[in-house]
């Protein structure tokens, strides 16, 4: 796998992060959610590394990026001066960012905290944290397909029951979210565990935990994105329903597109590339 990428690494925000790169040009930065890594934007990095320079980073705690001990070292104000670290220190004060699952989460903090170091913001299947919390309380349907974030609150049990039996819990997670399974052979499913193994899968975790433990401010829900956004939609995501985007404009001042991809489902950049990839260069302008 090593021998077909551009593999470096960075100081930023006193952690040693992990990134591949892919082309010149302008700066966009794809950022990975659990459980995943930079390999998950393995069908985007080439084709877009045709026009930008493309940094797909291992985030804080995930397989050869640092991983700090201690829930606290995992909340959102943490990850996002990660990323905002590691533009700056690639040279730039912008970038284009775009973030799928935590990775989008991540995403839509750094626009709304940082509108003068985000060019353009594209999201893939994940909402901002508090439409998601509040959606939690409000909406049924989201309540039973968020009781894992429910059970990622507890200590060490989660850890144990997607590592137990050489990590079958992990591996049937990929699939069972997936509505294109056969992109889940063993081989990709090997990869994915190598680089999720313990205590990747309990930093992973502990951005859930975080994410309650220490709530944003109530300044920092109110901001809204500037910048012009471009969201992405697996409409068959099972852990994330569809109704959450219908939020999303308000959140957005700026120029706001939406596509829905009704064949896919939360692993929506890796079931559909073809189609993600239009989309973004659309959006782009190439």
């Amino acid at each position: 796998m090593s021998s077909e990428w551009n593999h470096n690494y960075i100081k930023t925000n006193n952690i040693n992060m992990h990134y591949v790169t892919q082309g010149e040009g302008q700066l966009m930065v794809l950022l990975h959610g659990f459980p995943e890594f930079w390999y998950s934007w393995r069908f985007q990095i080439k084709e877009l590394g045709k026009y930008f320079k493309v940094v797909a980073p291992d985030l804080r705690g995930y397989n050869k990026t640092d991983k700090p001990e201690g829930v606290e070292n995992y909340k959102i104000n943490i990850l996002i001066n990660d990323i905002l670290g590691l533009v700056k220190g690639l040279g730039e004060e912008k970038a284009i960012i775009v973030g799928h699952d935590w990775g989008g989460a991540i995403s839509w903090e750094y626009a709304k905290c940082f509108p003068d170091n985000t060019e353009k913001l594209i999201i893939l299947n994940c909402p901002p944290i508090n439409v998601l919390q509040k959606a939690m309380g409000t909406n049924k349907e989201q309540a039973r397909r968020s009781q894992y974030i429910v059970f990622f609150q507890q200590p060490e049990a989660p850890e144990q029951m997607l590592s137990a039996s050489n990590y079958a819990g992990l591996k049937s997670t990929y699939k069972s979210m997936a509505v294109k399974k056969e992109l889940w052979d063993k081989e990709t499913l090997d990869k994915f565990v190598e680089a999720l193994k313990l205590p990747t899968l309990s930093c992973g975790i502990n951005y859930y935990r975080a994410s309650f433990q220490f709530p944003m401010r109530a300044k920092q829900r109110k901001l809204k994105v500037k910048c012009p956004t471009l969201v992405i939609w697996g409409e068959q995501d099972n852990a994330l329903g569809k109704e959450l985007t219908y939020h999303f404009p308000e959140i957005v001042e700026g120029p706001y597109t939406i596509k829905y991809i009704p064949t896919a489902g939360h692993w929506v950049q890796q079931e559909e590339p073809e189609l993600v990839n239009k989309y973004l260069l659309e959006f782009l302008g190439v």
